[in-house]
């Protein structure tokens, strides 16, 4: 269940209300672990997947009723914030937000001991230049901005902090504020038994925190630009490939390092999440590397990674028992030996089980103990709009594949209607042997295609804009949850 989709009076979700109303409903529901998108502050096609820092707090997030609480706010304010739009419009977002947080920061105590001891560790001061440079560059790319604050110089950096201050206070207090309140709400979930699933994108977009601080770790050229990017080539949902944009990583420069930059991002996810799913998990085995300028995917290269060194280090530093690997998408040998080697749960999609193949993997009587199952990801299709929107002979591997499994595995049901089919493959998950099972909210509810998440490889409007209602959550829902958590002891 994503942040940005929980049912708010202010247009996108929030750490405010809304979050604890759901944790609730989760331990109404009798779960244990809600898992959500990556809470870093998105840019350009509101993924997020490409942040300016990996390591930053959507400043969307920061709740306007807390605000108010604090006395930064007024009811008249947020009144201008009050959008009842069915999906989220992240221009009018961008429009009404930051003016009303920079108005709560002018209200802000900067003498307030918690944040002077934030600003003196320096945690955020890295994106707080970032963001204000760029602001005073007139929203310039890193790479265009002069040589002086683009290669880091010690002293143009020092001259620009002193001549912007209250630009990367704000930026900071943002970052602060942010952090303050995600560690109340995780505080409040894991006080009621429920564990927070982080995500963390495998690569980082280009202007960003991550690579101006970091050039070398990367493959780019003398003018920062990258001489490779990242993607995965041409397949079956995808005959160009997806062309990421990303750069790839420089890894002889991380061995020099002895991945110390990724160890610490790995630790610092850790931090902010009970568990962290890392995203692309396949390229750390080997990535996919195309040259920058191309058009598409279809021409690339695939690398090796140093991974088991990689791996050893993760492991070293947090161990194994708190990451979860993303292994979708092209997987061979080399991923399934590395999965196994590093110890980390894979996952596997219901959504891809019921195909007709008797050996397909995704089946619910042939997932091990040592995974994590989904009826699907942000990335696929809602549960109703693959059953609704199938073909005559697809639909009927829904029926056999999921009659066949129900069977298999002991369950005395036979689906005779589509939602009832959904229902079936909802109880799947739950009665396999997978340690943990993970359902979109999405799919609990039973909503169609118009809730898909993201559709990869495509710029959509409704990509990360999804809204649910407050009266999706029901106490009936709650209780059906919570009669199958109970019968497969979950």
């Amino acid at each position: 269940m994503p942040i940005f989709s929980l049912p708010s009076k202010y247009g996108m979700g929030s750490f405010g209300r809304e979050s604890y109303e759901f944790v609730d409903f989760l331990k109404a529901s009798g779960q244990k672990i809600w898992q959500i998108l990556p809470l870093v502050q998105t840019g350009y096609g509101n993924s997020p997947y490409s942040s300016v820092a990996s390591e930053s707090f959507n400043p969307y997030f920061i709740s306007l009723d807390l605000l108010k609480e604090q006395g930064l706010l007024t009811a008249t304010e947020l009144k201008f914030a009050m959008s009842n739009s069915e999906t989220i419009d992240y221009g009018e977002l961008y429009a009404v937000r930051y003016p009303l947080l920079r108005k709560a920061f002018s209200r802000f105590d900067k003498t307030n001991k918690a944040f002077l001891s934030f600003i003196r560790k320096k945690a955020a001061l890295d994106y707080a230049l970032f963001m204000a440079i760029k602001y005073a560059s007139g929203q310039k790319d890193f790479y265009e901005w002069d040589e002086p604050l683009k290669t880091r110089d010690p002293k143009a950096l020092k001259k620009f902090e002193t001549d912007y201050k209250d630009e990367v206070l704000f930026w900071q207090f943002v970052q602060f504020e942010g952090g303050r309140e995600w560690k109340t709400l995780k505080k409040y979930a894991n006080k009621n038994g429920i564990k927070i699933m982080g995500d963390m994108p495998l690569y980082v977009a280009l202007d960003s925190v991550d690579v101006w601080c970091n050039p070398s770790l990367f493959k780019l050229d003398q003018d920062f630009m990258p001489t490779k990017v990242a993607g995965v080539p041409p397949d079956y949902f995808c005959e160009d490939g997806q062309l990421w944009g990303n750069p790839v990583y420089d890894y002889d420069e991380h061995v020099k390092d002895d991945f110390s930059w990724w160890t610490n991002r790995v630790k610092k996810a850790l931090s902010v999440y009970d568990y962290v799913r890392i995203d692309h998990f396949r390229a750390i085995d080997r990535y996919y590397e195309i040259d920058r300028g191309m058009p598409d995917a279809k021409r690339g290269e695939w690398i090796d990674v140093p991974s088991k060194e990689l791996i050893d280090r993760i492991n070293q530093t947090v161990g194994e028992n708190r990451i979860i690997a993303e292994d979708l998408g092209i997987i061979d040998d080399g991923v399934r030996e590395l999965l196994k080697y590093a110890g980390y749960p894979g996952m596997k999609i219901l959504s891809f089980a019921f195909n007709g193949e008797p050996e397909n993997l995704y089946l619910p009587e042939r997932i091990e103990e040592n995974s994590v199952c989904y009826t699907g990801t942000h990335d696929n299709d809602t549960l109703k709009g693959l059953v609704y929107g199938a073909s005559d002979w697809d639909k009927g591997n829904l029926y056999s594949g999921v009659a066949n499994s129900l069977s298999l595995m002991g369950i005395n049901k036979y689906p005779k209607t589509d939602l009832e089919l959904i229902d079936a493959i909802i109880e799947l998950g739950y009665a396999c042997k997978a340690n943990t099972f993970i359902i979109p909210m999405q799919d609990v509810l039973r909503l169609g295609t118009e809730y898909r998440v993201n559709q990869p490889a495509t710029v959509r409007e409704q990509n990360w804009a999804v809204r649910l209602k407050k009266e999706h959550f029901k106490k009936s829902v709650a209780n059906r949850l919570n009669k199958l958590s109970k019968k497969y002891d979950r």
